[in-house]
């Protein structure tokens, strides 16, 4: 019944038309046209098929709704409108569509489409017209294939005439957005599709190789020209599936796409993915109207239908394609793709984060405490979110970390983080503090800062490449240089005689946290200083804003008489670096001298107040090479430049350099090289620790340090050893360096005064300047490297028993000498394993308890070198942790015990059943004894890893994993 409805529709409707065409006047040039595009293209309309007569026409009269569009756009020719009248606005172009036109075009394609592409499409080439509506269904039936022309050459017809009409702007948009698909799979199958046969006459021959490779450029070309988005969507529909399988007769399954068109497609969706940014279109393509609405049914039916999709985005990211030429290839073209999608900052994403990183960043400092999986997150967050914050924003946010801000909400003072169950972290109320417990309260606030200042540091030297370590260490400088320019004594001075007692608490409160946060900001530039790299600067605004920081410090220095050794090595270092950039290390650009004449003002005062003649000399010529954009430079430049490189990198590596360094050297005046050693000559100790500053009378071994052993001479020695006796700390730690360097090159003449260099060492190891101690500390470890078994038995003697002798600070330094020894021995160290494990011993029972701590913390890193394999000392060890971990009255020293227990079982994982087999029992009662009653936080949490470690280890004892495995015995 439906399909003779229709059929009797189609044809009332074609006479209609023809009545129209016979009838009536205003259709004549319609008419007209008609005939003449008729006449050009291949629609015939005397097919005995209604249906495709039908398509004909239509297809026709779209030829004539393009051609109408394209004359009257060409004759259109507005005038120019008056500005001054509402009519202002310019005039519509006549070929431009109305709403009701564009509804109109859209059935007309529609009836086109169902009528004259989907009835022609091989089973599983597209989505059936019959699974989309019922009408589909019904034009199924009732279309002709018999009739001439054939199924190939209708649906050829129609797709070249839908291609010809799309090439008219508003009419293309009109139908590649809901008809693309079907267009496409129409070019696929009379493109691609092949045939079962070659016909023998061409005049047999359906579509000629012409045709067909018309249809296959046609096919690429709309390809490129519609939204990629939908190019990606459409070819997976084409695509299909998995073949499908039901167990109802009632349900319908739709045909699988043949073969041919599921490997046209996959390369066509490669082809797509290798484009640029064509990561963004398959996740668009895929994604693009996921939701509810699309997923169909509840919430969690739409969510997981999202989740199905980005799994198969992940899948077809992860896969090769066959076009790539290699894999490596393939991922470097889509990995940047895959960053930039879906990394791009969202404005209500910042806005709903920012108010809460003052307690993600405590979070994180939670977390470095112990090991937990939350870290990363948390660290990962951050770094994002600084990443993407306007730097005024960034750097306000990282003062609230340090606690120099108020502006950043942080966790309330009253709540605390604790370890929950499960690895996981959950926010406490603390507990109320006693008046006994006050001096606890404060050392955890300050333990708690401190420790949040390093962590800080942590964070900031992963942001390295962004610059903003860099603008943040310039922020601390110029807190450090405002700290110089206050006036405290004035502030001081005052009389509060008429003030009252509320108002002299409140001002005294004020000094306190001024007090306090000056503390914190040389706190956090010497974290700074000491965690950073000598790529923290990333350009040259910020080695702009650092010399000018330097420089306003050392002005204001000298107007309050303040003036020290540090404040003139500064100052010749951020005047080293100027002399660098302007002594061709780097090419400046006009735009960089231009940022590089802000320091003109300041250069000009220093060059007018500093006392020292060197640098006001120095300063006077940088003026004129900066002002003169480099054009003129003095000798003074020049040296400084040199002399900085050297000391960056003392080892030289391009001897021409050198030897061109040296030449200039020896022409300046002998007063002029006097006056530089003293003030030009150590100028980086702050920010390259790795650069040892070299005094003028050891310069000659520091030159050529790559050079053969046996080439240092007894006059170059014996200035080295007479610099380390030098009153000036740069001279002096400059001749340790080298000394210590010498002893690392193996050099003859060195290793001959072995016991006069200890003697020094040993020495300068109580200096209290760092720079000394350190250079200490690594030659008489390099030195012991050489000779253990000589140095190796007074070291332990003067850890062990030189309490009366030495002070704390002196012992600690030695304890750092030995776990130097310990990591340079390597595997050696286990000739010398009973002595430091007694050392270490003797020392946890020491009077104090910062030496009983740092004893358990090297006994600690002793075990890891050792492999944990202690011999008979295991029971020696473990009785002292135990006796440690309950008796000690220090909370530092209880929780070194519990780590170093937590080390040991991490350490010897099943192998503590052998090894402690005989403590195994005790160590458990004391881990129970230490969650129970101890009431450290921090040492609990540490014995409780230390269960989950032992319950680990017993588990896998007792219910060994059982290994499925055949074994083949060949008999004899």
């Amino acid at each position: 019944m439906k399909h003779d409805v229709l059929l009797t529709t189609l044809k009332s409707n074609l006479s209609a038309l023809e009545d129209k065409f016979l009838k009536d006047p205003h259709w004549k040039q319609l008419k007209l046209l008609r005939d003449e595009i008729a006449n050009e293209a291949e629609c015939r309309q005397d097919c005995m098929d209604v249906t495709w007569r039908f398509t004909s026409q239509t297809l026709l009269l779209l030829l004539c709704l393009k051609e109408t569009m394209i004359r009257l756009a060409v004759e259109f020719n507005p005038g120019k409108p008056n500005p001054r009248t509402p009519e202002a606005a310019p005039a519509l172009s006549p070929d431009t569509l109305s709403i009701s036109q564009q509804k109109t075009v859209q059935s007309v394609l529609q009836f086109v489409v169902t009528l004259g592409v989907c009835p022609y499409l091989v089973p599983g080439v597209g989505v059936p017209v019959s699974y989309r509506t019922e009408f589909g269904a019904v034009v199924q039936d009732v279309v002709c294939l018999g009739a001439a022309p054939s199924a190939t050459r209708r649906l050829y017809t129609s797709c070249k005439v839908l291609l010809n009409v799309a090439q008219h702007a508003s009419l293309g948009s009109l139908i590649f957005c809901r008809h693309f698909g079907d267009i496409a799979a129409g070019l696929c199958q009379l493109g691609f599709c092949p045939t079962k046969r070659k016909p023998l006459n061409p005049e047999e021959e359906v579509l000629t190789e012409d045709e067909r490779a018309l249809s296959r450029k046609a096919l690429r070309d709309i390809l490129d020209q519609v939204y990629q988005p939908l190019a990606v969507r459409e070819l997976l529909i084409l695509q299909g599936g998995p073949p499908q399988s039901y167990t109802d007769g009632k349900t319908q399954v739709m045909c699988r796409a043949p073969a041919w068109l599921r490997r046209l497609c996959g390369q066509l969706l490669s082809e797509r993915l290798m484009r640029p940014s064509g990561v963004q279109a398959v996740v668009r393509g895929i994604l693009e109207g996921a939701g509810a609405g699309a997923a169909g049914g509840s919430d969690a039916e739409a969510t997981a239908a999202d989740w199905k999709k980005c799994d198969l985005i992940a899948k077809i990211l992860a896969s090769c394609p066959q076009q790539s030429l290699s894999l490596e290839d393939y991922y470097r073209d889509i990995c940047p793709q895959v960053y930039v999608v879906g990394n791009e900052p969202l404005t209500v994403l910042v806005d709903s984060l920012l108010p809460v990183l003052g307690v993600l960043f405590s979070l994180y400092c939670f977390t470095k405490h112990s090991v937990s999986h939350i870290r990363s997150l948390c660290q990962e967050i951050l770094l994002w979110m600084l990443g993407k914050l306007e730097r005024k924003k960034a750097i306000t946010s990282l003062k609230g970390f340090a606690g120099l801000g108020k502006t950043v909400p942080s966790l309330h003072s009253l709540c605390h983080f604790r370890a929950a169950t499960q690895g996981g972290i959950m926010i406490t109320i603390k507990e109320a503090v006693c008046d006994e417990d006050e001096d606890e309260a404060l050392y955890q606030k300050v333990s708690s800062e401190q420790c949040q200042v390093e962590h800080l540091g942590d964070l900031l030297s992963h942001c390295q490449e962004c610059g903003l370590a860099g603008d943040f260490f310039i922020f601390c400088l110029k807190e450090l240089t405002h700290m110089a320019v206050e006036d405290e004594a004035e502030l001081k001075s005052k009389l509060f005689s008429s003030k009252s007692l509320l108002e002299l608490e409140q001002h005294q409160t004020l000094l306190v946290e001024g007090q306090e946060r000056k503390l914190l900001v040389l706190q956090l530039t010497a974290v700074l200083c000491e965690r950073m790299s000598e790529q923290i600067f990333t350009n040259i605004t910020q080695v702009v804003d650092f010399v000018a920081a330097t420089l306003q410090r050392a002005c204001a220095s000298l107007a309050h008489q303040a003036e020290s050794t540090v404040e003139s090595q500064t100052l010749s270092m951020s005047m080293g670096l100027v002399a660098v950039m302007l002594g061709g290390a780097t090419q400046l650009k006009s735009s960089e001298f231009a940022i590089l004449k802000q320091l003109l003002p300041l250069l000009e005062k220093v060059s007018n107040t500093y006392p020292d003649p060197v640098i006001q000399e120095l300063a006077v010529d940088l003026r004129i090479t900066i002002s003169t954009h480099g054009a003129f430079s003095t000798e003074a430049v020049s040296v400084a430049a040199q002399s900085t490189l050297n000391k960056k990198d003392p080892g030289g590596k391009r001897e021409e350099q050198q030897q061109t360094s040296h030449e200039r050297y020896s022409n300046v005046s002998y007063h002029h090289l006097e006056q530089q050693r003293s003030h030009c000559t150590s100028n980086q100790t702050s920010l390259t620790p790795n650069a040892p500053l070299i005094p003028q009378e050891v310069r000659e071994p520091s030159i050529t340090t790559n050079q053969k052993s046996g080439s240092i001479t007894t006059e170059q020695l014996q200035d080295a050893l007479l610099s380390a006796y030098d009153p000036q700390i740069p001279t002096r730690a400059a001749a340790l360096r080298t000394l210590s360097r010498w002893i690392e090159q193996r050099e003859p003449k060195a290793l001959e005064m072995q016991e006069k260099l200890l003697k020094i060492f040993l020495e300068n190891l109580e200096h209290e300047d760092t720079f000394i101690y350190l250079s200490a500390i690594q030659g008489v470890a390099l030195l012991s490297d050489v000779y253990p078994e000589k140095i190796l038995p007074g070291l332990l003697a003067q850890y062990d028993g030189g309490k009366d002798k030495h002070t704390l600070e002196t012992r600690m330094k030695v304890g750092e000498i030995l776990m130097r020894i310990v990591r340079a021995l390597g595997d050696m160290v286990s000739e010398y394993r009973e002595p430091l494990i007694h050392t270490f011993l003797r020392g946890a029972r020491d009077p104090d308890s910062a030496h009983r701590a740092s004893s358990l913390s090297n006994l600690g890193e002793l075990c890891q070198r050792l492999d944990f394999m202690l011999g008979s000392v295991v029971h020696e060890v473990t009785a002292c942790l135990i006796a440690v971990a309950k008796t000690d009255h220090e909370v530092q020293v209880r929780r070194a015990a519990v780590h170093v227990i937590v080390l040991l079982l991490r350490g010897l994982s099943q192998k503590a059943t052998e090894v402690l087999r005989d403590v195994l029992k005790d160590l458990y009662h004391l881990l129970k004894h230490v969650v129970c009653l101890e009431s450290d936080d921090v040492a609990k949490l540490h014995a409780q890893l230390a269960l989950e470690e032992l319950d680990e280890i017993m588990r896998n004892f007792l219910f060994p994993p059982q290994k499925l495995e055949k074994k083949i015995m060949v008999l004899p």
